[in-house]
């Protein structure tokens, strides 16, 4: 499983979880599953795919202004526990759980 955290407008913590299997999407429409209410966000920004070997993958939906890993614009990648994802001026950081 991974989980995602996120430090939204106002001071408050998001937190959204991810099983191995399950494809999510993230972006700015009521539709995304994990929501980023911000102009420069995408209605659906990108999607990530919990694989069944424990890998995440991020994939960039031909979102406007790009989906960032680390601080580099990516179309798709692999994400390492603790790497930063960025979308919009949203920063999102993704760990894995042992569980």
């Amino acid at each position: 499983m991974w989980i995602l955290r996120t430090l939204m407008e106002g001071g408050t913590e998001r937190t959204f979880r991810i099983l191995a299997g399950s494809i999510r999407t993230i972006g700015r429409s009521t539709g995304a599953d994990f929501i980023v209410d911000a102009p420069l966000v995408s209605r659906v920004h990108c999607r990530l795919t919990a694989l069944a070997n424990g890998e995440l993958e991020v994939r960039d939906l031909d979102s406007t202004n790009g989906t960032f890993l680390n601080g580099e614009r990516v179309e798709s990648s692999l994400l390492a526990s603790g790497d930063k994802l960025g979308v919009g001026r949203t920063e999102i950081v993704a760990m894995r759980d042992a569980d």
